[in-house]
């Protein structure tokens, strides 16, 4: 049927399916007699048994989605992961998707994949429009597909960085609909920057007939961010959308999804993408998929919100008890900030050294963003980089809520941070009597005088 099984199969199911598959390939026939170029040899066993002997990879010289005859296994391959990653959208949110495909590229290049099918459509645009998001990848997408990017700053409401509505009409104003390739908006991302607000960018979007692509990097987990994408294309228009395979499916780094609501779309991009491609992405998620089940992934999205709940409720105490705040970001779903403050007013290297001390404390993922940090990125100066803004009103530090967290995960990592923080804490005391008793040995020697 091409859907995900609802319930997930055992190890040696899955394996024996990609036997079938691997001998369907033609480099794995008993009398295959190969003479061309390339005919699936591998000269490492190791090698080809990580792979399964899937070794052809997928799609054909010019379409990635294309049948390889001598390949039959690894089309078949191809062709029933990208059903069942629709699937799985599906049931993320995204009900109305009618196509999607597996590219064996990370986020930011498949955000270039778009820009440079979009390019064929619009050879006058130069320009596309990008509500800000501190974030290399998805700013180099542009660039390296030749385009111009025209920075959109977020606006403050609240502790909250959001879309400036105003300021992007204005400059599709300005620059006129003709000159503008698309509007590249963001849903997963950092607090206190929060999603897009993609319904009014689409409805923009659809009002001035300018593309909209979606970065939606880790957005598959967050029901949501699929309900942001899913009303965006009801009220107004979104040309595709793009997730990261490791982010939401828990598989190693290589791979992303391309998907939209057009199919014809979809099929351009995929076309556009030059020569065959590795299917290793494409078993990975696959296999991830076939052992969880559609049950065993709707299992892991419900344990990530309330994970997020946990994380937030847990980082608020902690951050009281340390005179800081937990950032008031509703619109977030699954990355949370707590202010420095205090840490950042007594000492200014102290932010930049917290972060050091968690990662020594083997804490990964967290981010710790000083005020006033400058960063150029392709030539183009980001004042404030890291934290979305100019002048973000103080420092912070992140940590998210992403899908296979654990509970344990969560209570130690507010356990070292609690100590780290504690460490701070003694040094500012220290340093205030040493000067308290420096000040008071100055006014008696003045007395003295």
């Amino acid at each position: 049927k091409g859907k995900c099984p609802e319930d997930g199969w055992d190890e040696s199911t899955i394996e024996l399916f990609l036997h079938e598959l691997a001998i369907m390939d033609s480099n794995n026939f008993l009398g295959n007699c190969g003479v061309g170029e390339r005919e699936g040899r591998v000269a490492s066993g190791l090698v080809a048994r990580r792979h399964y002997r899937l070794i052809h990879g997928i799609g054909r010289s010019g379409d990635i989605s294309a049948v390889q005859p001598k390949a039959a296994g690894s089309s078949l391959l191809n062709k029933l992961t990208n059903s069942v990653v629709l699937d799985i959208i599906k049931l993320a949110g995204v009900r109305t998707v009618t196509s999607c495909f597996v590219v064996p590229m990370a986020t930011g290049m498949s955000l270039t994949l778009c820009f440079l099918t979009l390019r064929h459509k619009r050879p006058k645009a130069k320009y596309i429009i990008w509500p800000r998001i501190d974030q290399k990848s998805c700013f180099k997408s542009m660039i390296t597909a030749g385009f111009e990017p025209v920075v959109i700053e977020n606006v403050l409401e609240g502790d909250e960085l959001r879309t400036d509505m105003e300021a992007v009409e204005a400059k599709i104003k300005a620059l006129g609909a003709e000159s503008i390739l698309c509007v590249h908006s963001t849903t997963s991302c950092f607090a206190p920057r929060v999603p897009d607000r993609l319904e009014e960018l689409a409805v923009i979007c659809a009002n001035y007939d300018i593309p909209h692509i979606v970065n939606n990097a880790y957005g598959i987990q967050s029901s949501k961010c699929m309900h942001l994408i899913q009303q965006g294309a009801r009220v107004g228009r979104i040309d595709a959308f793009v997730q990261s395979l490791d982010k939401n499916f828990m598989v190693p780094v290589g791979g992303a999804i391309i998907a939209g609501f057009n199919e014809s779309f979809i099929q351009e991009i995929s076309k556009m993408y030059p020569g065959r491609a590795s299917a290793s992405p494409s078993l990975d998620v696959l296999i991830t998929l076939l052992s969880l089940g559609a049950s065993g992934y709707k299992q892991l999205l419900k344990e990530r919100k309330e994970m997020f709940s946990y994380l937030s409720s847990e980082l608020k105490k902690l951050a009281d008890n340390h005179n800081e705040r937990l950032l008031d970001t509703p619109h977030n779903p699954i990355s949370l900030a707590m202010s420095l403050k205090n840490l950042d007013e007594n000492n200014d290297a102290a932010v930049t050294q917290l972060g050091s001390m968690l990662f020594t404390r083997q804490v990964s993922g967290a981010r710790v963003v000083p005020c006033g940090s400058v960063q150029t990125v392709n030539n183009y100066t980001f004042k404030g980089f890291m934290s979305h803004a100019n002048d973000y009103p103080c420092a912070y530090l992140n940590a998210a809520s992403a899908i296979g967290i654990k509970k344990q995960d969560v209570d130690v990592f507010l356990k070292r941070l609690d100590k780290c923080l504690k460490t701070f804490g003694k040094e500012a005391k220290k340093e205030k009597s040493v000067n308290e008793i420096s000040n008071s040995n100055t006014g008696t020697e003045q007395l003295e005088d």
